[in-house]
């Protein structure tokens, strides 16, 4: 078994990953739906700003890694793809979970196509404007999310066309596959 862990800041392109991994048997896992769910169980509204905040007062209580073993509690058997880490401490935990039977892939994009993607997607909790996807960007970095991308085992550059991410990720995917194969 594999589980591959998405890092990457919001836009990035995780998405495409995800979409290569679900294609190769991997089932999926969204740290930010379960983040949302405990959420809508608190009775916070779904804005970005009430979903960030609701998320760093957990951390804050719970410890950095709360999310990743709240995660861990929803994982399916077989390989799983994670998307939406976002700290050095949530990494470290997958790490401690799996092992060698871990691969971290970080998602990397330049800032302005991240936010006109994150326009395009309009989900709920994304920013409109450039003042709140900067707030966005700069309360995920807070959290340790360049650090959990600088720890990741491969990086992928989203700054090209999509079929040529896709492409990329495709590969990825294929060698991780490939290098596994024994345990898969």
């Amino acid at each position: 078994m594999v589980t591959v862990v998405v890092v990457g800041m919001p836009g990035s392109g995780k998405d495409i990953l995800v979409q290569s991994a679900k294609g190769l048997g991997f089932s999926h896992v969204r740290m930010g739906d379960v983040v949302r769910a405990f959420a809508e169980e608190a009775g916070v509204t779904s804005d970005d700003a009430s979903i960030g905040a609701f998320a760093t007062e957990q951390r804050q209580t719970h410890g950095d890694n709360v999310w990743a073993l709240r995660t861990l509690d929803q994982m399916p058997k077989g390989n799983v793809i994670v998307d939406g880490s976002r700290s050095l401490a949530e990494i470290e935990q997958f790490r401690r979970t799996y092992g060698d039977g871990l691969v971290v892939i970080g998602i990397d994009a330049p800032v302005e196509e991240r936010f006109q993607r994150l326009k395009i997607r309009s989900r709920d909790d994304d920013p409109e404007t450039p003042e709140e996807f900067d707030a966005r960007d700069k309360r995920e970095e807070s959290w340790g999310i360049l650090r959990a991308l600088e720890s990741a085992d491969q990086i992928l550059m989203n700054d090209s066309g999509l079929e040529e991410f896709k492409q990329k990720c495709q590969d990825a995917m294929n060698d991780i596959v490939r290098s596994n194969r024994k345990s898969i």
